[in-house]
């Protein structure tokens, strides 16, 4: 069972050795340059900044959340040295359950220890950062919790939308055409009435997990959470719009979102590794209440150039939804799925199989690109043999430099579902693209002469190891 308040996490990855202190740099560029640097490789320590120019000792901002895989087993309430197969077995299981557990509703927490209202409203007393050196302004809302009600059927919905924060009552709420917090916020300027929105902006990690996965619309996402957690999400109601907040929250602010109020956004660096286009008018959330813990942590979750904080994570969820997905629609002998994080964990797919029957590896490949876990945003799917570890890239492209043949082993797929953010999309207007699936296995009709490996054997590589560990790299 994981905790569900963010500064015992914060112990937690402190006693794996998974955290730095950063003291006295400044929000303009420092905190998002040092950031940056932590990103470049997974597996660096996560960042806590104190002490930062302007602001009192004690509001904090906490990044590089979720880019190793010890982090996100202690999020999930696992031991921090399973290992990158054992979280994504974790998650084909919870997904297979999808457990549940509605939220409780509490009369205090945390988050109310300072409330402001009306005009004592003022989002600057949170410390920010410029995260890239081009961004359009500050952006409050990275790993965040937008948080919004269906006006028809009552529905709570929450997901992880980039809010900027433009003034000291003004943010800004960017939701892609289609997302449920877009449809949402039609269907109340549709009946003539402003939509009711809530921003979480520091929390326990698995709550902004669940926020940025491909949750069921109609299906609340605190009960997700609460599944996953093992416990309910305790809550507590904003006095505005009485949108379900976490009670232990670090930073949390209501307002409504009015037909036809856009202020400028953006640019902003996004999780393709590029600016997402320049300043263009956003939903403007006129904030009438903020409230935050003594001392708040405020969340960042970077996206940039990949690997990197807002891609990782979603990438071994993924894994597991397309494996699931591979095997529902009936392909035999799945042995992994690596959603590589430099491809944005979206990018790039690799699935080992073990070959079966002639075009098994197509079929898998085809599959794979297509399935909705899969599909959206993907640009290369390639399909290994079972002795190729899909996360280990150096085996990935050797196989792919030793048994694949361009002539028959490719396929180009046109017109597939995409992003705007994706920079090969068609247009900004036509937000398809294309992709190549590859067939890196043996070749079928030659897999009983293809040339043997040169590697020793697993039994060799296991009485080696039994004799011979002391000398033997670390991890081996």
């Amino acid at each position: 069972m994981a905790n569900q308040d963010l500064r015992n996490w914060i112990t937690d990855i402190d006693a794996a050795g998974q955290l730095t202190r950063v003291d006295g740099a400044e929000r303009e560029e420092e905190i998002g340059g040092i950031v940056d640097l932590h990103q470049r490789q997974m597996g660096n320590p996560a960042v806590l900044f104190d002490n930062i120019p302007g602001y009192p000792r004690g509001h904090r901002v906490l990044s590089n959340l979720l880019t190793s895989v010890p982090r996100i087993n202690l999020a999930l309430g696992l031991e921090a040295d399973a290992s990158e197969m054992d979280l994504i077995g974790y998650w084909r299981e919870y997904m297979k359950d999808a457990p549940t557990i509605p939220p409780k509703e509490v009369n205090g927490g945390e988050l109310l220890e300072n409330v402001a209202s009306g005009d004592a409203v003022d989002l600057d007393v949170i410390p920010t950062p410029k995260w890239h050196e081009l961004d359009g302004g500050y952006y409050i809302g990275t790993g965040c919790m937008v948080v919004m009600k269906d006006p028809d059927t009552g529905w709570i919905n929450y997901g992880a939308y980039r809010v900027q924060s433009h003034d000291k009552n003004t943010a800004s709420v960017m939701t892609s055409k289609g997302k449920h917090g877009n449809l949402i916020m039609q269907r109340y300027h549709e009946r003539g009435e402003p939509c009711p929105v809530a921003v979480v902006a520091g929390m326990h990690p698995a709550l902004f997990m669940i926020a940025g996965l491909e949750i069921p619309y109609g299906k609340n996402e605190y009960d997700a959470a609460g599944g996953l957690l093992g416990q309910a999400v305790e809550v507590v109601n904003m006095p505005k719009t009485g949108l379900p907040v976490p009670a232990n929250a670090e930073i949390a602010f209501e307002g409504f979102v009015h037909a036809g109020d856009f202020v400028d956004e953006g640019p902003f660096g996004e999780w393709t590794g590029y600016y997402a286009g320049e300043r263009h008018p956003e939903p403007a959330i006129r904030v009438e209440t903020l409230m935050h813990r003594d001392d708040p942590v405020l969340l960042g979750a970077i996206p940039a150039v990949p690997p990197n904080d807002d891609t990782f994570y979603r990438g071994t969820y993924r894994c597991g939804a397309v494996w699931n997905q591979l095997e529902a629609a009936g392909v035999p002998e799945i042995r992994g799925v690596w959603a590589h994080e430099a491809g944005g964990s979206r990018m790039w797919l690799t699935v080992s199989i073990k070959q079966m029957y002639g075009g098994h590896a197509k079929q898998a490949g085809l599959i794979a690109s297509q399935c909705h876990a899969g599909a959206y945003a993907n640009r290369w799917v390639v399909v290994v043999d079972d002795d190729i570890d899909p996360s280990n890239v150096n085996d990935v492209i050797w196989s792919m430099c030793t048994r694949f043949d361009p002539r028959e082993d490719m396929e180009v797929l046109r017109g597939n579902w995409s992003t705007h953010l994706d920079p090969m999309v068609y247009s900004h207007d036509d937000r398809r693209n294309a992709r190549l699936v590859i067939d890196a296995c043996t070749p079928w009709v030659r897999k009983d002469e293809f040339p043997e490996v040169a590697r020793s054997s697993r039994e060799l590589d296991e009485r080696i190891k039994a004799k011979w560990s002391d000398f033997l790299p670390p991890g081996t």
